[in-house]
């Protein structure tokens, strides 16, 4: 007997809009200002991994692990925070990412809940800013968890907060780490890029616009 979808879990940066750009930003002039030099490609292995993971594997690159204290840490944290809320201060519903919002559409008119899981400390900023708040059942940040992506515990606390089994759930994400974060909820994972990078994901669509229900009811269905 097949399980019945109930829910759809969103992961938030380059899911639902794209914040990886701003990230790179904040990220690269924290590198400048400690000397240590960050590209496209390293800023590639942050998606999906907490602020403070991020920064930690920063610090490994330019061989500065042991420079700080764990309360130094915090500051260089919050000093990146700070550059990157200036810079989403624009965001609009422009700038959800196409075919998102037809998607949500979709899946309130099924009748099914719909939850975000996004290690970003300011998903709801962003959500407010994009004026999809309203939309969700449940948002589920850094704050309401202990452990960041890979660990299955942000889609669970949002399967959780949605009253819905796991099993019976469906997450949509963009990086490895979040992939992986669904697989280990027991969760059909649905995966956003690149086909390499996403290979565990049970579904796998080049863009956002893409994305289609009836292909994620069938894949959910027949697992």
């Amino acid at each position: 007997m097949s399980q019945m979808l109930k829910a759809v879990i969103f992961d938030l940066d380059g899911v639902i809009t794209d914040t990886a750009e701003y990230h790179y930003l904040a990220w690269k002039a924290l590198g400048e200002e400690l000397d240590i030099p960050f590209t496209r490609e390293f800023n590639e292995e942050l998606k999906g991994i907490s602020r403070m993971d991020s920064l930690e594997k920063i610090l490994v690159l330019g061989g500065r692990e042991n420079d700080f204290t764990l309360e130094e840490k915090k500051i260089l944290a919050d000093q990146k925070n700070v550059h990157y809320c200036r810079l989403i201060e624009d965001i609009t519903p422009a700038d959800i990412l196409p075919g998102i919002k037809e998607l949500i559409t979709k899946l309130k008119a099924d009748g099914l809940k719909l939850g975000l899981a996004s290690v970003s400390k300011n998903a709801f900023t962003v959500m407010n800013r994009l004026e999809l708040t309203s939309q969700f059942d449940t948002i589920v940040d850094a704050a309401k968890v202990l452990k960041g992506k890979p660990d299955p515990e942000i889609f669970l606390t949002a399967a959780k907060q949605l009253n819905v089994d796991p099993s019976n759930c469906v997450g949509i994400e963009d990086a490895a780490a979040g992939v992986d974060s669904i697989k280990g909820a027991g969760m059909l994972a649905v995966g956003v890029g690149n086909s390499e990078t996403l290979a565990k994901a049970d579904l796998i669509y080049p863009n956002t616009e893409s994305i289609s229900l009836s292909e994620i009811r069938n894949s959910f269905e027949n697992k």
